[in-house]
């Protein structure tokens, strides 16, 4: 197992793509810290999983949108698990509404959150995976970060933020063998949907429009998220891999 030792930060890892990638670290044998906000219950369900698998993992508590928490589940992880090798950057929130409906507070929740946890959480990460010479930093975004959807206004330019400073981190970190990059789901059946009140339309569109005949699973995200973490993917340097049956081929 191309993975085994290596220790992996996940934010928001307790359900949806974030266990899904939680998973597939774990089978490869990489230790996990699932990182969560609010719902412990699932992050303690999830670790559960990671340890049956015979990994390590820890379940630490921390608002991603504030810097001295990501810096502390930084710390915690790799006081915990002995390192961190990989970053996640998973979490994700903000608010629905349209672009000129956005007010101060709802661009700053949503940038941080979604793009400044990022870069907080890279930065907090590296000086441990500069001790080995070895990191992978993995973000994931959206393709409204690229399109234009209905209400989604402060989250796209937060999903755009996180590409380009995904792109920044790679072209700084790669000379010390440290990999990033995006990955860039289709539409995922996880909890995330219930807030878009186009819930069901989004779900039935999704399904008629992918080429591959099915929607993107957290599985499959991260099967794709474990493979840019092996050194197969070493070459493969702040590009945004899209994981979405061929979703965003078809033009509407």
């Amino acid at each position: 197992m191309y993975l085994t030792g290596k220790t992996a930060i996940i934010t928001g890892g307790g359900r949806g793509i974030g266990r899904g990638i939680a998973l597939a670290l774990a089978a490869r044998g990489c230790n996990v810290a699932v990182n969560y906000a609010r719902k412990r219950s699932e992050a303690e369900q999830t670790a559960a999983q990671l340890e049956a698998l015979g990994v390590k993992a820890a379940v630490i508590k921390a608002n991603v949108g504030k810097e001295e928490e990501v810096k502390r589940l930084v710390d915690e992880a790799a006081a915990q698990l002995g390192g961190v090798d990989i970053f996640v950057g998973n979490a994700a929130s903000g608010v629905l509404k349209p672009v000129m409906e956005v007010d101060a507070k709802a661009w700053e929740w949503s940038m941080n959150i979604n793009a400044r946890s990022i870069l907080l959480g890279a930065q907090a990460a590296a000086p441990y995976m500069r001790r080995s010479g070895w990191g992978r930093i993995l973000s994931i975004t959206s393709i409204g970060g690229r399109r234009v959807f209905p209400d989604y206004g402060a989250v796209g330019v937060s999903k755009a933020a996180i590409e380009a400073v995904t792109r920044y981190l790679a072209a700084e970190l790669a000379p010390e063998g440290i990999i990033a990059n995006c990955i860039s789901p289709g539409v995922v059946i996880t909890g995330a949907l219930d807030f878009f009140p186009n819930r069901d339309s989004m779900i039935r569109n999704a399904e008629t429009r992918t080429p591959a005949g099915r929607l993107v699973t957290p599985e499959d995200v991260g099967k794709v998220a474990a493979w840019l973490c092996s050194d197969d993917a070493a070459m493969i340097v702040g590009q945004v891999i899209e994981v979405d049956g061929g979703y965003s081929l078809v033009v509407d």
